[in-house]
């Protein structure tokens, strides 16, 4: 007994614990089930890789539904951190990450989101040392605003409503892509928050048709919020003039599963233009090929975003054990943003699927071009990229 002690307590020294903290059952949970799938994928792999590298460790996956809900999350981040969990993937939503903020920071955590995209100062950061200990590999919504402003110019809107999600992200992302729309010169008719937790939306439906009835066709709708997009396309009715206008979304809404199943006719009239962060390599392919053959379906860009992170976690946590022999938060952050360039270049014979990644002095990735999605009536197709360095969208 005492020896079978030892060897189960050399055993569980050699685990490396990582939490995945995503929404499977709220709004975001065709995005969260995806990353679910991904990282059991990565486990495999870093498990597989460690093995044939003489790395004397495993991985093990911890996962929790958040529902997007920040005091939920907060809620599992600390059960989890109660079973020695030191190492998270996640939170997705920003509002997550900033109810965690204080909780990571006063016991030195480490956390890499590969889907908040809320500026700094919106998640409670105002200075790079707030963000010492979380990453991000996606770039924040300065990107995509300026992305949503260039698709409604590009699609000739002139005035546009803004329906905006209140919390954290949303005010991030409603921000910079108000400014961009003005910069366009396009008309901000008005800019309407509506409650995470909203149920009817009878109140705002009947807002905006009041203010946008009788307009021409160079007037569109900008929703910046999550899966609950589908919740108010189905609360319109079919002869709304709301749905004879175009519709621009946004990362919470592109590739939605929600959105097909529930009330695809209504989006193809709008095609629900929406921008997601785009970036993939050859190696991307052969990964979502695996997704497919396991009955996942197509993974979306944060499912491969969250798969290099775990690559890039997993490796820096190794590496952090075998240098200081313990958990080090310090050491840990240093080398996840050293093994990011490391990662992309090949360094470890392992190859990135989101390409090359780097991040700048927030821990936030530094640049990216945005891939448009629209509904169509064989599903979500990229219709567009927007150029992060020219500000130039190339339609396909």
């Amino acid at each position: 007994m005492f020896l079978a002690g030892c060897v189960q307590k050399q055993e569980e020294e050699n685990v490396i614990k990582v939490g995945l903290l995503v929404d499977l059952s709220g709004g975001l949970a065709t995005y969260g089930n995806n990353e679910k799938h991904i990282c059991e994928i990565a486990e495999e792999k870093i498990n597989k890789y460690f093995e044939e590298k003489g790395i004397p460790y495993k991985v093990k996956l911890y996962v929790e539904d958040t529902k997007a809900d920040p005091k939920v999350c907060l809620d599992k981040m600390q059960a989890l951190h109660a079973q020695g969990i030191n190492l998270f993937l996640g939170p997705m939503a920003s509002g997550e990450v900033k109810n965690v903020k204080n909780f990571v920071n006063s016991n030195k955590l480490v956390i890499i989101s590969p889907s908040s995209t809320a500026p700094p100062e919106a998640i409670g950061c105002a200075k790079p040392e707030d963000k010492k200990y979380i990453f991000r590999f996606v770039p924040t919504d300065n990107f995509q605003g300026n992305a949503i402003g260039d698709v409604a110019k590009e699609l000739g809107l002139k005035n546009v409503v803004v329906i905006y999600r209140a919390d954290a992200w949303g005010d991030g992302l409603k921000k910079a892509t108000v400014e961009k729309l003005k910069a366009n010169g396009i008309n901000v008719i008005d800019v309407i928050p509506y409650d995470p937790n909203i149920g009817d939306w009878s109140p705002i439906i009947q807002k905006v048709t009041n203010e946008i009835s009788g307009k021409g066709n160079d007037t569109g709708i900008v929703f910046i919020g999550y899966e609950e997009v589908a919740t108010l396309l189905a609360q319109i009715k079919d002869d709304s003039p709301l749905l004879n206008y175009k519709w621009i979304g946004c990362d919470g809404t592109a590739n939605s599963k929600k959105v097909l199943e529930e009330v695809k006719d209504k989006a193809v009239k709008v095609k629900l233009y929406s921008t997601m962060f785009q970036s993939e390599t050859d190696e991307a392919e052969k990964i979502k090929e695996e997704f497919k053959k396991r009955g996942y379906g197509e993974p979306d860009q944060y499912a491969l975003n969250v798969y290099d992170a775990f690559w890039v976690g997993a490796i820096s946590y190794a590496e952090m054990l075998q240098e200081a022999g313990k958990y080090d938060a310090d050491l840990l952050a240093k080398k996840i943003k050293e093994n990011a360039i490391k990662y992309s270049e090949g360094q470890f014979g392992v190859k990135s699927v989101t390409g090359y990644i780097k991040l700048n002095e927030w821990n936030d990735r530094a640049s990216g071009n945005y891939g448009i999605f629209a509904v169509t009536e064989d599903g979500w197709k990229l219709v567009g990229i927007w150029d992060s360095t020219t500000g130039k969208i190339s339609w396909q």
